[in-house]
């Protein structure tokens, strides 16, 4: 069982940068797909980025591209997602999964594993 902790979320104004980060214990991290997704109120859940086992394969959705940067540290089982230029509409609870059967499944449903996510607020 894979266990997820987030961390970093936080209030910045509008043009500003935030880093969160994803800490993975109880099972093998660096053969498993690593993604990032949102949550706004009222809204679904949406992909936001994703990393292979291979750090060079990402991909993003295209709101973000540009302006957001995944990452992954094996050594330390861990995920980052470098936030900047960041806009009010960027303002959600992050999640960090684990665990989908290939990159671009950006659904929610097909990863496995999830954390309990860290509120990103973007004050204009």
């Amino acid at each position: 069982q894979v266990q997820l902790v987030e961390s970093g979320g936080g209030l910045v104004q509008a043009g500003g940068s935030l880093r969160l980060s994803c800490t993975a214990s109880g099972g093998t991290f660096n053969n498993k797909i690593m993604g990032w997704f949102r949550q706004a109120p009222g809204k679904e859940r949406e992909f936001v980025a994703a990393i292979g086992t291979r750090p060079i394969n990402t991909i993003y959705r295209d709101s973000v591209k540009g302006r957001f940067t995944i990452s992954r540290d094996n050594a330390k089982n861990t995920v980052h997602l470098q936030m900047a230029s960041l806009e009010p509409d960027d303002s959600a609870v992050y999640y960090c999964a684990a665990d989908v059967n290939y990159l671009g499944n950006t659904y929610y449903t097909g990863y496995k594993y999830w954390g309990q996510g860290t509120q990103v607020t973007v004050s204009s």
